[in-house]
């Protein structure tokens, strides 16, 4: 009986009637302070394609790096001294200097397997190449032409190439394309060596500064090949015809080789498959101030329908669909190409303007009659 009176003792009162139990409050763990990032919106085409773009860019210039490491590598010092030799040899003609360049063992194999579809000793000699001249080789791209030109004018004459900027923007293709070209000349300084670049600057109009005194152009020689739609297809033709104009001397000579369209095909839309008709071309370069002296169908290519899926570009060397029909476009060889040699005369006047005329010439005085 104690011990149960010392347990009720020790145990709390019972509530009193009406009374309610506290209750503890469990307070939720606080909300993080930083928002749900809101979910990324879909990139715009615009914005798709420049990334594929730049990922396509930087694929070229992994690719670039690995073939320039390549040619590197394939100068032997007996390729090296072959041309330095050639590089300093004064050839008595043109035809002489261009056959010793085709047949030099420094050639990329490619490069000379290109020559049966592209008769550039032909070519030049239309065009009147000759070693003691200047020359000016408009885009020379991967170097085609310039491995056979920077030899042949080495020692008498003088190679200029127009290249863009190399060390512009990273994200430009323009730039790449300096690179290409720089990384080319760079490869063999022996050849090379003397060729001058003649740098243009990306969305800028076409600067060559060749003009020389009172406008007489520094130029004997100016070479268009395979270029001219790309002048078409950023805008420029007229633009780049009046700086060539003004870069050759008198009866200075421009030559162009160009992918030839159909006759009925509109320039503007062909150009961007690589082809313009060769009437439409004779008529923009001789509005420009140029008179033609001579076409010729040597690289001309009648299998050449013209009409492929991705232009000009499908067909050899570029064969830009790869496997794909491969043969069919190695059948049908090179583009169909005009070759057409033009010569600097003076501009004509705009349409709806006469040329001043010219001032007249001071009469002759009058002879005193014969003594008798």
């Amino acid at each position: 009986m104690g011990l149960l009176a010392a347990a009720c003792a020790a145990s709390p009162p019972p509530p009193s009637e009406g009374a309610t139990t506290p209750t503890v409050a469990v307070t939720a763990p606080p909300a993080s302070a930083t928002p749900a990032a809101p979910a990324k919106a879909e990139p715009t085409p615009e914005e798709k394609a420049k990334a594929e773009a730049q990922q396509k860019l930087a694929a070229d210039r992994a690719e670039l790096a690995k073939s320039h490491a390549a040619e590197l590598a394939r100068w032997t010092p007996e390729m090296k001294a072959e041309a330095k030799v050639l590089a300093s040899k004064p050839f008595p003609s043109g035809r002489a200097a261009l056959e010793a360049a085709t047949k030099a063992k420094f050639r990329s194999p490619e490069n000379a397997a290109r020559d049966g579809a592209r008769h550039p000793i032909k070519t030049l000699e239309l065009f009147g190449f000759k070693p003691t001249m200047t020359v000016l080789e408009y885009g020379p791209g991967g170097g085609w032409y310039t491995e056979l030109l920077a030899p042949a004018l080495a020692a008498k004459g003088k190679l200029l190439v127009t290249m863009s900027d190399p060390d512009g923007p990273k994200d430009a293709r323009a730039t790449y394309y300096g690179e290409v070209t720089k990384l080319f000349l760079a490869s063999a300084p022996e050849l090379y060596g003397k060729v001058q670049p003649v740098i243009l600057h990306d969305g800028k109009p076409p600067t060559l500064g060749l003009e020389g005194p009172a406008g007489a152009g520094t130029v004997d020689m100016a070479l268009v090949v395979r270029g001219m739609h790309g002048m078409v297809n950023s805008g420029r033709l007229d633009a780049w015809l009046a700086e060539l104009h003004k870069a050759l001397k008198p009866n200075g000579v421009l030559g162009v080789v160009q992918h030839r369209a159909k006759p009925d095909a509109k320039a503007e839309e062909s150009s961007k498959n690589g082809y313009l008709p060769q009437a439409w071309v004779i008529e923009k370069v001789e509005a420009a101030g140029f008179k033609l002296a001579a076409k010729s169908d040597l690289n001309a290519n009648p299998k050449d329908t013209t009409d492929h899926p991705k232009g000009v570009w499908t067909l050899p060397p570029t064969l830009r669909l790869g496997e794909e029909d491969k043969a069919k476009y190695l059948a049908i060889g090179e583009s169909d190409r005009m070759t057409l040699k033009f010569v600097k005369v003076a501009k004509k006047a705009p349409a709806g303007e006469t040329a001043k005329p010219a001032a007249p010439k001071k009469a002759a005085p009058e002879k005193a009659p014969a003594k008798k």
